[in-house]
Parts: C-alpha cells; sequence; structure tokens
C-alpha cells in the first residue's frame, strides 16, 4: 500500500537547497516519488519508505526535517 509521508523541512533558502533535498528523499528506499515546496517549507513522499531514514537523508544534506502525517 502506498501512502504520503508529509515533512516539515528547516533551512532551506533557495532553489539549490530545494534540489538537494529533493534528491536525498527520492534516494530513500521504498521512494515512489517526492516533491519538495520551498515556499512552505513542506515535502511529500510517495511510496513506503521508512519514515526514520526520510529524516536522516535530509539531516545528512544539511536540513532538519519531521514528520507532519
Amino acid at each position: 500500500m502506498n501512502n504520503t509521508i508529509q515533512l516539515e523541512v528547516t533551512g532551506m533558502t533557495c532553489g539549490h537547497c530545494q534540489s538537494a533535498v529533493l534528491k536525498a528523499l527520492k534516494a530513500v528506499s521504498g521512494v515512489q516519488d517526492a516533491q519538495v515546496d520551498l515556499a512552505s517549507g513542506k515535502a511529500f513522499v510517495e511510496g513506503s519508505p521508512d519514515p526514520q531514514q526520510l529524516l536522516v537523508a535530509v539531516q545528512e544534506e544539511g536540513y532538519t526535517a519531521r514528520v507532519l502525517a
């Protein structure tokens, strides 16, 4: 079953930040698609990844994240 995980990402200030977070999220096992909205600081991940792995991937890029839903 696929679901959507919503993350709040802090520390993104530009398009490069947005791209880095998007690339990191898409690299996580189980992710089918991801979108990152710079303006709202939110990321939406579709698939069945481990939410903790998503947070680690974002942190490894130098940003912080928390799961919203």
